[in-house]
């Protein structure tokens, strides 16, 4: 079985400063990072990892291809990725000495996708396949209805939250993960426990996987309730975690695991993740996963 992640592929420029750049201020960077970044590339790095079959689908600019490079060296297949006359996505990321950040995205070819695109790669797809969206490309109506027609199920991360679209494609999702301020927003609830007595009540044919940070991670579908409470360590950078999780979970339950086991074995990989610096560069391996559980309980 294979997952058609369809998602951003981003350059994060990441300057260090002493303080946010002021109008009109100039000022010298104590350091510079170049990463590979975007929901997306995340998100297919911990599918990888974690020993599923992902292709991503997505698009840069030609002069970025060691991006597509350092993907498939993570063991990401890159075939499904078009070349675009627009600039890849970028962020421009000010990152203080208080751990504060100030970020300029811009989408670039992560919004060139074609509907001749989705098709060809969704004419690819077989009975199990799944296709993992995000909220930082275009055409994302339109891939889940194609996929929905094919009957490939889709699994739906909609991240930055945009309200009105997500609730207008909920009915095209079998699987949806939210946080719990994209649940919130969802739904139009200001606290997590009312939220999560709405939830089900509001949408009761949909399945849905809400991460609590700390406080864990909730399972519902229609009566069905599962919780899975999260692992205690030292967190020192927490990007990159919600796309770990995502990653973990979905190929946890690819591979036959049930719920509580999946999202066991995901909290486990995001509490890896956030005791080290960077996103794709400190999502776990399986092994180290594998070692982490034998080693701790929650």
């Amino acid at each position: 079985m294979t997952i058609y992640n369809v998602g951003s592929i981003n350059l994060d420029h990441v300057y260090q400063l002493d303080h946010f750049v002021r109008p009109g201020e100039t000022m010298a960077s104590d350091s510079y990072q170049c990463l590979l970044g975007g929901k997306g590339a995340n998100q297919s790095v911990a599918l990888a990892k974690a020993g599923a079959e992902v292709k991503h689908v997505g698009a840069i600019h030609p002069s970025n291809q060691a991006v597509l490079d350092q993907l498939q060296a993570l063991g990401v297949d890159t075939s499904l990725v078009a070349f675009s006359d627009v600039a890849t996505g970028h962020a421009i990321i000010q990152l203080t000495k208080q751990a504060e950040n100030s970020i300029i995205l811009y989408q670039g070819a992560n919004h060139q996708l074609t509907e001749l695109q989705v098709d060809e790669v969704l004419s690819q797809a077989q009975s199990g396949d799944w296709v993992l969206l995000q909220n930082e490309t275009n055409l994302i109506e339109y891939t889940m209805r194609k996929a929905q027609s094919l009957g490939v199920k889709v699994a739906f991360n909609p991240a930055p939250m945009d309200a009105t679209l997500t609730q207008k494609v909920l009915g095209l999702v079998d699987l949806l993960i939210v946080n719990e301020v994209e649940a919130m927003d969802l739904i139009g609830t200001t606290d997590i426990e009312t939220t999560l007595a709405e939830f089900p009540k509001k949408y009761p044919d949909l399945a849905v996987i809400m991460t609590l940070g700390k406080a864990g991670v909730y399972y519902f579908y229609g009566e069905e309730v599962v919780s899975v409470k999260a692992f205690s360590v030292d967190a020192v950078d927490t990007t990159g975690a919600g796309d770990t999780f995502i990653g973990f979970c979905l190929s946890a339950l690819m591979k036959g695991e049930d719920m509580t086991q999946a999202m066991t074995r995901a909290c486990a990989a995001s509490a890896i993740c956030v005791t080290r610096l960077g996103a794709a560069s400190a999502i776990p391996t399986q092994h180290e996963v594998t070692e982490f559980l034998a080693n701790n309980t929650q």
